[in-house]
């Protein structure tokens, strides 16, 4: 049997009886439900769902009907951020982490174009663009903490529970 599939109490023939296979189901059966996540999670969820929604929607109304360049093309830059969509309703860590690092790069389009001398519109619009990209940052960064925060907090209390 592979060593990376195969259990700590078959791999170490004296293994602690609270460490063996049989004990960790045992228990398995007692261990509480995942708790449903804190209100403070689900504002910090709720507020990167919506700012990348609206910096999806801001960046095709800006590139199709508001201030087109390019005869539209570059509407294209918002299909980056609609890859996240999926792990941000599946509630995916992993997703917020990297869309925390994406989202600068709108960010930096925003600050780009309203300092390059466009039309007051585009200005606007770039303002807009930079305000929705920070709002999308910190949604995921609270996010992130407040996640990881609540997992600390659980660990010591489900250790705690299991003590002999």
């Amino acid at each position: 049997m592979h060593a990376a599939i195969m259990p700590a109490s078959m791999d170490e023939p004296h293994a602690h009886p609270r460490d063996s296979v049989t004990a960790r189901d045992a228990h398995a059966l007692h261990t509480p439900p995942a708790s449903v996540p804190q209100a403070h999670v689900r504002l910090s969820r709720r507020l990167t769902v919506a700012s990348l929604l609206a910096l999806i929607a801001l960046g095709l109304a800006w590139e199709l009907w508001l201030a087109p360049i390019g005869g539209g093309t570059l509407a294209l830059k918002v299909l980056p951020l609609c890859l996240p969509l999926a792990g941000l309703l599946k509630n995916r860590m992993y997703t917020y982490r990297w869309l925390s690092l994406l989202v600068w790069l709108y960010i930096l389009e925003g600050l780009v174009r309203a300092t390059s001398g466009e039309p007051a519109r585009v200005v606007v619009l770039a303002l807009a663009e930079i305000l929705l990209g920070l709002a999308l940052f910190t949604g995921c960064v609270l996010h992130i903490r407040l996640r990881l925060r609540d997992a600390r907090e659980a660990r010591p209390s489900e250790t705690a529970s299991t003590a002999p």
